[in-house]
């Protein structure tokens, strides 16, 4: 039966899987009203910014007709100078605000870009565990990287070039049309051929360029196996079956990206044919009318400009309204990342209190002793079916050692899970000093948990940046002492630059059993009130497991602890053992107990001691 806290609104239950797409129409733009709106007068500035420009590139060859009706056919220079400075002040004006054009949109792009990484990576920070199980590192980065990229690119340099081809084409249409209307059609019967040919070639293009990507990403997939998988691949003798797997992927990205040429080739043919088409109108239905003196050599001039200079424009605007179109994908995914809500989450009223994530109110949060109690806890995991565990009741006094058991995959993560709040219970609560973890915030309980990973992860940058992860402002003496009390000072001693050297990337400077014992040290330095050790000492060799084991007993001394252990032979001193099979808790009780009773725990163990006297034995 779920408590009162449980069915009251305020522990609501919320989603972590991604919600269904929202729609995004009008190119997906009010959805980025928020990121738009601090930079609309910059927006607005670059947008009014290219229409004149586009509009000043279209006066551009009236003064070319100017000139050869007035001074060469009339063979004067009179009023040359006035001619040519009012054409050096239009060509100022042009670049001076295209330069500003440029730079504003240049400006937006980099805001919007950096304003909506933050956005959606602070976002990923308040999501839960879950959302991460259900959701690959390569689909969250591409959210991060890919759709922001383009939807900043879009917004900035697609809305400047549309805004300059539409404001060439009508103001060269309008100016066509006031010159001489007749000759001007055979200009403008022309573009709605080419936009329909752009069209066309478009999506022709876009569904080439997709699967070239597609084609893209298998063959760097098969370049990351083919090294990071080398011992693997030589190992199985594999390499013949890998090369042919990449020559295959290889041939058809050429044979996608040739056809994508072909096509690519072909448009830009038939615009070009089409830009000549228009001209040779002009020229032929243009020198008739020069020949009557209707219109003079100078306007047959302006308008072979512009059939030669119209029909690229109408191509790149239809290319960058196809883009705006596409960037409704970017925008869809990135917008259903930041409407997914966590579901572990703090109430408006602890938030209010405790403070959130980004902002915790840290005079508010109390201390934490470590009384740990589940009150009838049920639980399934989000993207499960079955319940894990059911009117699960669990004291865990300040100070008790507890001890997770079980073969791989059945499940010894869950309880830790719940007490560390990364999962909330489906029904029941987990306590902590008494009161539901729900009552106080998310960054408080965290901030109390030392928590050391089966696999560890150090983040780069120097071994002190890391290790002040688990408290600021330590000094290197605290540092140095922690470090002693997991026998992880013989590895600074042993790196050139000591305390500053850089660990790279996740660490990997460093072994993985270095990377271990500084996971350790950093835990230590936090003084937290709740060890949680996740098969800590698995990647550590036998006699500094021993020494660490010494060290944690003493440092674990008055504080709740949670230890996933593998090899049982470390656990036998644990408070209460609890053994997990195929995610639900079997047995509960001390080692002696547990052995007294012959059931799993026993088999577990006796099988586990047989393999390790094995073991030794081969090594002896």
């Amino acid at each position: 039966m779920a408590n009162k806290a449980e069915k009251s609104p305020r522990f609501k239950k919320r989603a972590t899987a991604e919600p269904a797409a929202p729609k995004v129409r009008l190119f997906g733009l009010p959805k980025l009203k928020p990121f738009l709106a601090p930079y609309k007068w910059m927006f607005l500035v670059m947008i009014l910014g290219t229409i004149i420009v586009g509009v000043l590139n279209t006066v551009m060859p009236l003064f070319q007709e100017y000139a050869i009706n007035n001074f060469i056919a009339n063979s004067t220079l009179d009023g040359l100078v006035p001619f040519i400075a009012l054409y050096v002040l239009c060509l100022i004006v042009t670049l001076a605000v295209d330069y500003i054009a440029s730079y504003n949109c240049c400006r937006l792009e980099l805001y919007i870009l950096r304003d909506m990484r933050r956005t959606v990576f602070n976002h990923l920070q308040t999501l839960s565990v879950s959302y991460f199980n259900v959701n690959s590192v390569g689909r969250i980065h591409a959210r991060i990287m890919s759709d922001t990229s383009n939807i900043a690119s879009i917004i900035s340099w697609d809305c400047y070039n549309a805004g300059w081809y539409l404001a060439y084409i009508l103001s060269a249409i309008i100016i066509m049309l006031v010159l001489n209307w007749v000759l001007a059609l055979c200009v403008i019967i022309i573009l709605p051929l080419v936009a329909l040919v752009s069209c066309y070639f478009q999506r022709k293009l876009t569904i080439l360029n997709r699967r070239v990507r597609e084609i893209n990403s298998e063959i760097t997939g098969g370049f990351n196996e083919g090294i990071t998988g080398v011992e693997t691949s030589k190992t199985l003798a594999v390499e013949e079956k890998l090369d042919k797997r990449f020559f295959n992927n290889t041939n058809r990205m050429h044979r996608q990206a040739t056809r994508l040429g072909h096509h690519r080739a072909l448009f830009y043919t038939i615009i070009s044919f089409a830009a000549y088409v228009a001209l040779a109108l002009v020229l032929w239905y243009g020198g008739i009318l020069t020949m009557d003196e209707i219109i003079q050599l100078g306007t047959l001039t302006v308008f072979m400009t512009y059939a030669q200079g119209i029909m690229a424009p109408v191509q790149w605007l239809v290319d960058a309204i196809a883009d705006m179109i596409t960037v409704k994908v970017n925008v869809e995914r990135v917008t259903t990342l930041l409407n997914t809500k966590s579901d572990v989450y703090d109430v408006p009223e602890v938030v209010e209190k405790y403070g959130d994530t980004f902002n915790p109110k840290t005079e508010n949060w109390e201390d934490l002793h470590g009384d740990i109690e589940f009150k009838d806890v049920t639980f399934k995991y989000p993207d499960g079916e079955e319940y894990v565990l059911e009117h699960f009741n669990l004291k865990v006094p300040q100070g008790t050692n507890v001890a997770i058991v079980g073969e791989t995959g059945a499940g010894k993560s869950t309880l830790v899970n719940l007490v560390c709040r990364f999962f909330e219970p489906t029904e029941g609560q987990v306590l902590i000093d008494g009161r539901d973890a729900r009552e106080r915030s998310v960054g408080w309980l965290h901030s109390h948990i030392g928590y050391v990973l089966q696999t560890p992860h150090l983040f780069s940058g120097t071994v002190r940046e890391n290790l002040l992860y688990g408290r600021e402002n330590a000094t290197d003496e605290e540092l140095m002492a922690a470090c002693k009390s997991v026998n992880a000072d013989k590895i600074i001693a042993r790196l050139e630059k000591g305390f500053d050297s850089v660990v790279g990337e996740g660490g990997n400077t460093l072994s993985t059993g270095e990377k271990q014992l500084l996971s350790f040290a950093r835990a230590i330095l936090a003084d937290p009130a709740i060890f949680v050790l996740d098969e800590a000492t698995s990647s550590i060799d036998t006699i500094t497991e021993h020494l660490i084991q010494e060290a944690i007993e003493k440092l674990m001394d008055g504080r709740t602890s949670f230890v996933i252990a593998h090899r049982l032979s470390t656990i036998r001193s644990a408070d209460v053992i609890l053994v997990v099979n195929s995610g639900k808790i079997v047995e509960r009780g001390r080692h002696e107990e547990l052995l007294a009773k012959r059931g799993y725990y026993y088999n577990l163990y006796i099988k586990q001691f047989r393999e390790e006297k094995v073991k030794s034995a081969m090594n002896g």
